[in-house]
């Protein structure tokens, strides 16, 4: 169990929103591609649902952005209100800089829409909540392929648990380990250092300390300034969270990242079934997977150029060992119900269709 409860160390998420705070310097953002507000009333080839008939619905969002009103997917996503507005939806968009918040108010009622990362996600839909599985997509290909057969309307189902469905998942980029010692290039290395865990999740705490590791509880507002100031000696986050919250200032001197991604974070945008027609629904679903490779433009030209100085390369046999370990995590979890086994099913297909030469791929296990 230790050596599962490990492998999971190496992918405990960080993730960061599209709406980090920007870096200072100015030239930076030149040539910055700009989220597409008008992602609604121009995707060719996407029959659009018929505006709803007699007064706007009004509905209100929790929209988290760290940087709140003053965000870029805050203002974006008021830009594209009036895009919306023409199927019969009037939003009301209500800032949030704390994810925990936005949370708790759309659980409570407060909102009818809200954005979270799918860490946190997969306490209102298991399913749509195993996405960021540890290992499940090595890469964005993988990533793409996931999220274009979630927007297929077959799918539809598994995307609603209760009164709580997805309307949207959003792609982030893949988790990297950051660590301010460049010797902790191993699982084993980990032992005695202090990783960054996502506060509200006790699993990941039970992970870190499996290992001899000590695990501290933060959240996405506050893992980078812990890096940073070293009151932590490991996190994982994407790498669009480097410029923007200057992770090079807990890397050095002698920190580094492992160069090898543990998996991929997205978001979520969950929304409350009843206060919105499932046609628009699986409309949202479609057109935002459509614009996947513009998404991830927004993230490469968040990224900018990470030094090699700072890159951990690790060899090709510890990379298949780290893969496995993590298959066999995955299965762990799914048994303590923490993993939904459809979406991981699903997954290992993707995998499969990507390379068929995998040894999963006729020792079905997930």
């Amino acid at each position: 169990m230790k050596r599962l409860l490990a492998a999971l160390v190496l992918a405990l998420g960080s993730a960061t929103p599209l709406a980090a705070p920007a870096p200072a310097a100015e030239a930076a953002d030149k040539g910055k591609p700009e989220i597409r507000a008008d992602i609604f009333t121009s995707t060719p080839g996407v029959k659009a649902p018929p505006p709803l008939s007699g007064p706007p619905l009004k509905r209100k969002v929790c929209v988290w952005d760290i940087a709140g009103a003053n965000g870029d997917l805050f203002r974006s996503l008021q830009d594209m209100r009036i895009g919306i507005l023409r199927f019969g939806i009037d939003l009301e968009l209500m800032p949030y800089t704390s994810e925990r918040v936005a949370a708790e108010d759309f659980k409570a009622g407060q909102c009818d829409a809200v954005n979270l990362t799918t860490f946190r996600a997969r306490n209102f839909i298991k399913y749509s909540g195993t996405l960021d599985a540890i290992g499940a997509l090595p890469t964005r290909e993988h990533l793409r392929l996931a999220l274009t057969a979630l927007a297929d309307p077959r799918l539809a189902p598994k995307l609603r648990s209760g009164q709580y469905e997805v309307a949207a998942f959003i792609p982030i980029g893949a988790a990297y380990i950051f660590t301010n010692d460049r010797n902790v290039t191993s699982i084993a290395r980990a032992s005695g250092k202090r990783v960054a865990v996502l506060d509200y999740d006790p699993t990941m705490a039970k992970m870190v300390a499996g290992i001899g590791a000590t695990p501290i509880p933060s959240d996405v507002t506050n893992f980078a300034g812990k890096f940073n100031n070293g009151s932590v000696d490991i996190i994982a986050a994407p790498l669009a969270a480097y410029r923007p919250f200057e992770l090079w200032k807990g890397l050095e001197p002698r920190g580094g990242i492992i160069d090898y991604p543990f998996t991929q974070i997205t978001a979520q945008v969950l929304v409350r079934a009843d206060k919105f027609p499932a046609d628009m629904l699986q409309y949202a679903r479609t057109i935002v997977a459509r614009h996947f490779e513009s998404t991830m433009e927004i993230v490469d030209a968040m990224v900018g150029d990470v030094p090699e100085k700072y890159w951990i390369r690790i060899p090709k046999v510890d990379q298949l060992r780290y893969e496995l370990m993590m298959r066999e995590a995955r299965i762990q979890l799914r048994e303590e119900d923490y993993y939904d086994g459809e979406m991981l099913s699903m997954l290992r297909k993707i995998r499969c269709r990507i390379d068929a030469g995998r040894g999963e791929c006729t020792d079905k296990q997930e």
